[in-house]
């Protein structure tokens, strides 16, 4: 494809992540807590919807490995709080290991196998519950798993797109 008629699919991509910004703004009054700028996770899920291979189950499995790191987060941060007392500074890097290690027999299941998608979904967790005031289990899930589905269906809008303007300009 040639520069000429390349050059319109980078101006879909822009205006596409123009609508997660105003979609982000237009959400921020009703997820908890005050949104201080969600869009990260949108643009981590759209990137997500790739890694799983650009298709609707692809982006399915996604979703659901991204509710499942959240999830092992959960698990991790009560495991290494009930550790905390006994194992003082390795309570938490344990209860990491120990959850990273069970979550890998997750990629034997085809619905729970998008092992990056887990694992993106978990660092949303952790870095919403580190950096967001407020924050609890409940309300750092479902914004997160929110904007979770906002960038699927941003990934999934980008393929229709592309795959529709790719098909238009034949070389």
């Amino acid at each position: 494809m040639s520069l000429k008629k390349f050059a319109v699919i980078p101006i879909i991509i822009g205006v596409l992540a123009f609508g997660i910004q105003v979609l982000d703004q237009l959400l921020s009054p009703f997820m908890p807590p005050a949104n201080v700028g969600f869009s990260w996770i949108c643009f981590q899920s759209w990137a997500v919807y790739f890694f799983a291979g650009c298709t609707p189950k692809g982006g399915l499995k996604a979703f659901i490995s991204y509710g499942v790191g959240i999830l092992a987060s959960i698990l991790i941060m009560e495991m290494g709080g009930a550790m905390s007392s006994s194992l003082g500074f390795f309570a938490v890097p344990l209860a990491v290991g120990i959850i990273a290690c069970a979550a890998i027999f997750l990629e034997r299941n085809e619905w729970t196998s998008s092992i990056p998608a887990l694992f993106i979904g978990a660092g949303a967790f952790f870095a919403f519950m580190s950096y967001v005031p407020g924050a609890s289990y409940t309300s750092a899930a479902l914004t997160i798993m929110t904007y979770c589905v906002v960038g699927l269906v941003f990934g999934v809008v980008t393929i229709l797109l592309r795959s529709k303007y790719e098909a238009s300009v034949k070389e």
